[in-house]
This record gives structure tokens, C-alpha cells and sequence, in this order.
């Protein structure tokens, strides 16, 4: 019996799910959570074979939990509606063994996890197109100021913040909009966030 946790915050579509996975007379849904904090609650207790994620979930995304339960037994499917390749790569660096659109079809969701569970790692096709083309332009440091800016901070709490000259962040700041190939700050934070390119 193949043991299930699912964590998704609509709860229509978590019952749903789990009314479906229960029908396979091979699986059981051991635990339902509306977050991440909760769905590592429910592995922690009931030590399922299998974690299915939601990305978007108030308080701890799908995305954190995945990263703490790297390494654990639990192999983590990440289900979503969001095909970006910054989620995408995320997800591959905390080692999920499965990445799967929510507009999949629902037996697809079942095959999926029997695939997983003996040893292979399935992700939704149009994912792979992605992660090619769409790689994050920025370095470690302009994502880093960026990501202040998105804060809410200033020019000044910035260098404050990274030690560095109000000049230097000015420097960075026009890098990313070139980079970017946007005008101003708020489309740059846009693009960023809709392309899943932040923490």
C-alpha cells in the first residue's frame, strides 16, 4: 500500500484529491494538510511513502517544506498550477521526485506516483522546454538586491544592509533593469516573481 500525505490549501480540490487517490486499491491517504508546517507534521507522524505538494499555501509554501524534507524517506510530488522555471528549479534543487500541473488528467496523477515510488522522477514535459530557455539572468548579489527592493527598502537601508556604497546599489539596481530589460523597479520585482525567480 502506497501510504499519502497531501498538502493543498483550496479544500475542495484537497478533498478531491484525496477522495480520488483513495479509490486505487493500492494507495491510502494517511493525511491532509492546508499548508506546509502542517503537511511536515503529518510526515513526521505518519511516515507516508509519498508527500503531495501544492507551491502557493499560506504561512510555509510547498516549496519550503519540500527543501526540509530533503533527504527524508518521503518522496515529495510537487502539484500546481504554476509551470515557472524558477519554481521548477527550486523544486529540482530540493531533490522532488515529481513536478506535475494541476490541469493534468487525474489517472495521469495515480500512474505518476506508482512511477515514483519505483525509483523514477516524472516532471510535466513543458517544465523541461522552460528550464533551458529561461534561465535567471541576475547574479547571487543584484538577486539579493533586488529581493531588498521588493522589501520595500531604500537605496540607502540597502547598502546599509549589504555594507556597501549607496553608488554601488544605484550600480546594481541599473545592471538588473538592463538585465532584466525593464524600465523601473516594480517591473523588475513583476518579472521576477512571475518567472518563480524569487526565495
Amino acid at each position: 500500500m502506497i501510504r499519502i500525505v497531501i498538502a493543498e490549501d483550496q479544500q475542495m480540490l484537497l478533498g478531491a484529491l484525496g477522495s480520488l487517490l483513495n479509490l486505487e486499491e493500492d494507495m491510502e491517504v494517511v493525511g491532509k494538510a492546508s499548508n506546509g508546517e502542517e503537511a511536515l507534521a503529518l510526515v513526521k507522524k505518519h511516515k507516508p511513502d509519498v508527500c503531495i505538494m501544492d507551491i502557493e499555501m499560506p504561512g510555509m509554501t510547498g516549496l519550503e517544506a519540500a527543501e526540509k524534507l530533503k533527504g527524508e524517506d518521503c518522496k515529495v510530488i510537487i502539484l500546481t498550477t504554476f509551470s515557472r522555471s524558477g519554481y521548477f528549479q527550486r523544486a529540482l534543487k530540493a531533490g522532488v521526485s515529481g513536478y506535475l500541473l494541476k490541469d493534468s488528467p487525474s489517472e495521469e496523477l495515480a500512474s505518476s506516483i506508482r512511477s515514483i515510488i519505483s525509483g523514477r522522477r516524472i516532471y510535466a514535459p513543458e517544465l523541461m522546454d522552460d528550464i533551458y530557455s529561461e534561465q535567471n539572468p541576475l547574479t547571487e548579489r543584484e538577486r539579493e538586491v533586488l529581493e531588498l527592493v521588493a522589501d520595500g527598502m531604500n537605496t540607502k537601508e540597502i547598502a546599509d544592509q549589504l555594507s556597501i556604497k549607496t553608488g554601488t546599489v544605484r550600480n546594481y539596481i541599473s545592471t538588473i533593469l538592463e538585465k532584466l530589460d525593464v524600465k523601473n523597479r516594480i517591473e523588475a520585482i513583476t518579472q521576477s516573481k512571475e518567472k518563480g525567480w524569487f526565495k
